[in-house]
C-alpha cells in the first residue's frame, strides 16, 4: 500500500471514485481545481481604490498547484504569481507567500499574501452575503476533442482585513469593500499548450465570445453568463436572480439578449444593455457600464506569455513578480483574453430601477459574426 497517496481528507466520506481523493475520476490532462476571487474598494472619484483579483488553482493530472495576485491602480497593473509541485494533502492551499484558508464552506474564506514579494500584500477575509449559485454545466466539445467540460458556482460578499499596494495602506472594511469569488472544477485547456493540429486549420473552431457579469444589488444578486460561437449560436446562456435571503429560490430570468458597444479601433466595451426576456414576451434589462479595467491575461498565466500558464511545470516551487503599466500592453494583445471590468450596473424592471455594482468580464476572441468581427485582428470602427 502506498501510504503516501492518503491525506487527511481520505478520513471524510467525500469519495466519487475507487481512488483516493487525489486522484480524479479522469486522466484528461486538462482537470483542473480551482478558486477565483475579486475584491473593490470605492471606485468612484478621481483616486480609486485598488482592483484585485485573486486566482488559485490545483491540476492534479500534471502534479502542480499555482496561484497569482493582480493589482489595477492607475496605470500600474502588479503581479505576484507563485507556483509548485502539487502534494497529497489537497488543505494544502499554500504556495510560497500566497495561501488560501476555507474557514467555512460556503460562507468564509482567507486569502493572504505575504509582503516581500512584489509591490503588495493583503490578508483578507470573504464574508458572503448570500448562497452560492451553481451554475449550468459548461460543456464545449471541438471537432472531437472535449475541451471544457465544467461546473462553478458563483457567490458576492464582503471583505474584512488589510491591502497594501507600493506602502500605501488600506484598511479594509465590509461596509466599503466588495466582490465575488467563484469556485470551478472540471476539464479546460491548461498547462503547457498543446500542439493544436487539425483545430489550427479551421480558426472559427477557436472563435470565443464571452459575457459573464456578477452584479451585486442591495438585496440581491443578478448572474449572467453568455458564450457564442462565431455565428452567435449558443454554447451556453442563463440569467438569475439571487436573494440574500437563502430561502428564496434562485429566479430565471430569461433568455438574454446582449447590445455591446465597441471603444473606437478596439474590442473593449464602452457599455451593455443586456436584456432578459420571457417566453411570454416580457423582459427586464440591465444597463452595465464599465469602470476600470483589470488585464487578467497580462502575467497571471491565462495564455498570453508561453513560460507561464496556468498548470505549467514551473520546478518544485517558483514565485516571481511582475510590474507592468497598463499604457504599456500591447493593444492587439488586450484581444486575445478576457478582461475583467469593475462596473456599474442599472437593473430596470418596468417603472422600478435599481443601481448595483460588480464585475463584468468580456471577450470577444477571433471572428464573431453579430457584431462584425471577420478576423482576429478586426476592431471596432
Amino acid at each position: 500500500m502506498n501510504r503516501g497517496a492518503l491525506s487527511e481528507m481520505d478520513d471524510y466520506p467525500i469519495h466519487q471514485v475507487a481512488e483516493v481523493v487525489r486522484h480524479v475520476g479522469t486522466s484528461d490532462r486538462n482537470f483542473y481545481d480551482r478558486y477565483y476571487f475579486n475584491c473593490h474598494g470605492d471606485m468612484r472619484g478621481d483616486e480609486p481604490d485598488p482592483w484585485l483579483i485573486v486566482g488559485l488553482g490545483v491540476y492534479p493530472n500534471l502534479g502542480v498547484v499555482d496561484g497569482f495576485a493582480v493589482i489595477r491602480r492607475d496605470d500600474d497593473h502588479l503581479v505576484v504569481r507563485a507556483s509548485k509541485a502539487l502534494g497529497d494533502n489537497r488543505n494544502d492551499l499554500a504556495i510560497g507567500p500566497l495561501k488560501l484558508e476555507v474557514l467555512e464552506g460556503l460562507q468564509r474564506l482567507r486569502m493572504s499574501l505575504d509582503p516581500g514579494h512584489g509591490e503588495f500584500s493583503f490578508d483578507l477575509v470573504f464574508d458572503a452575503e448570500g448562497p452560492a449559485l451553481l451554475e449550468p454545466r459548461h460543456y464545449q466539445r471541438q471537432l472531437e476533442r472535449v475541451t471544457f467540460d465544467t461546473m462553478r458556482f458563483v457567490q458576492t460578499g464582503t471583505w474584512t482585513g488589510s491591502l497594501t499596494v507600493d506602502g500605501t495602506a488600506y484598511d479594509v472594511q465590509p461596509d466599503v469593500w466588495r466582490g465575488n469569488r467563484d469556485r470551478s472544477w472540471g476539464v479546460r485547456p491548461v498547462g503547457e499548450a498543446e500542439p493544436p493540429g487539425r483545430r489550427a486549420a479551421e480558426t472559427d473552431a477557436s472563435s470565443f465570445f464571452w459575457i459573464y457579469a456578477v452584479m451585486r444589488f442591495e438585496e440581491y444578486s443578478i448572474v449572467v453568463v453568455v458564450q457564442e460561437l462565431r455565428t452567435g449560436e449558443r454554447v451556453m446562456g442563463d440569467a438569475k436572480r439571487v436573494w440574500n435571503d437563502a430561502s428564496r429560490e434562485p429566479e430565471w430570468l430569461g433568455r438574454v439578449e446582449h447590445e455591446v458597444e465597441f471603444v473606437s479601433g478596439t474590442r473593449e466595451p464602452a457599455g451593455a444593455t443586456l436584456r432578459f426576456v420571457k417566453p411570454d414576451g416580457s423582459s427586464t434589462a440591465v444597463r452595465a457600464t464599465p469602470q476600470v479595467a483589470n488585464y487578467i491575461g497580462f502575467g497571471t498565466g491565462y495564455g498570453l506569455e508561453q513560460d507561464w500558464r496556468h498548470g505549467m511545470w514551473q520546478g518544485e516551487e517558483k514565485v516571481e513578480a511582475v510590474r507592468n503599466t497598463v499604457s504599456g500592453f500591447d493593444p492587439m494583445m488586450k484581444m486575445f483574453c478576457p478582461v475583467d471590468h469593475y462596473s456599474s450596473f442599472v437593473y430596470t424592471d418596468g417603472a422600478v430601477t435599481e443601481t448595483g455594482d460588480g464585475l463584468f468580464e468580456f471577450a470577444v476572441i477571433g471572428p464573431h459574426d453579430p457584431y462584425g468581427f471577420p478576423d482576429y485582428t478586426a476592431t471596432a470602427p
